[in-house]
């Protein structure tokens, strides 16, 4: 009778730390590429299992993860990693670079709603979101942390900040900003914009750039343990974004960058500690839909 009643308490511990199954593949592109799926510690050059990764994830106090705001596949291995890490232990916080602070009384208001059992009919209108983020990708990851007991927590500069760096971007300097981060950060925003901007008008979004970079890592300083932060790719790169604002030596030592890129996107050691290759977002003329 014990040796029975011992089987069924560990089956169901079995069940209880069962890890969620993988997300099936929703991007079109590269789903015959050898790369396909395939997690890489940077550092070595080994190559990990899911559950590798966990186990290297769930011991950092800190990790940042960066993606491709609208490859779908991105957000569902955001939102498994989620659910994965908190089989491993319990989350601290989860910190976005979509929230703005003045969006956070709105956030907690929310979360207070739903802990005491009401119903949330317009979710995106009830926390301002902003449309510029798609909310059909990002909706199940914050409504899902929402009903979690670890905060919600902002983590990119509000828009009035966003104005008066452009207004006064030389007040602005940061530094981290050494010629290889602002040639690089420049090279970026001109292929975003299609080199369709104003030369004058770099010297602006590359302040914006850097002090967004500077907030986030505030606040990953200031959030409970563990956190994890969900960013743009270039945000958390070790080489030019947040990692390069975490000024204590232990945060910028502990932290785990882990990076999503679509196949065929190589990312180096110097970049971030993890890789995991995704299918890619159909191939769209952008730039040609912005060009006169």
């Amino acid at each position: 009778m014990r040796i029975a009643s011992l089987l069924v308490l560990l089956v169901l511990a079995g069940c209880q730390t069962a890890l969620p199954p993988l997300p099936e593949w929703q991007s079109p592109e590269g789903l015959e590429h050898p790369d396909l799926g395939l997690i890489v510690d940077l550092r070595s050059g080994r190559h990990l299992t899911a559950q590798q990764l966990l186990e290297s994830l769930a011991v950092a106090p800190r990790v940042l993860i960066g993606e491709r705001h609208d490859n779908p596949d991105h957000h569902a291995l955001q939102l498994w990693l989620l659910e994965a890490l908190a089989v491993q232990r319990e989350q601290g916080s989860l910190l976005l670079e979509m929230l703005t602070p003045d969006q956070q009384i709105k956030v907690d208001e929310v979360r207070r709603q739903i802990a005491a059992g009401q119903q949330i009919d317009d979710l995106p209108q009830a926390l301002a979101w902003q449309t510029g983020w798609d909310w059909a990708l990002y909706g199940p990851i914050v409504s899902h942390a929402l009903h979690q007991p670890y905060p919600l927590l902002a983590a990119n500069l509000e828009r009035a900040e966003v104005v008066q760096i452009y207004k006064h971007p030389s007040a602005a300097s940061s530094s981290v900003a050494t010629a290889y981060v602002r040639d690089t950060l420049l090279e970026q925003i001109r292929l975003a914009h299609c080199d369709l901007l104003p030369e004058n008008q770099l010297p602006a979004m590359l302040a914006v750039q850097l002090q967004r970079d500077r907030r986030m890592a505030e606040a990953v300083l200031a959030a409970p343990e563990p956190s994890l932060l969900l960013a743009g790719a270039y945000h958390v790169r070790r080489d030019l974004g947040v990692p390069l604002h975490l000024h204590d030596p232990d945060a910028r030592a502990t932290n785990r960058v882990l990076i999503f890129a679509e196949v065929g996107q190589p990312v180096s050691a110097s970049q971030a500690d993890y890789v995991w290759y995704t299918a890619a977002v159909a191939a769209q003329d952008h730039c040609a839909k912005l060009r006169p």
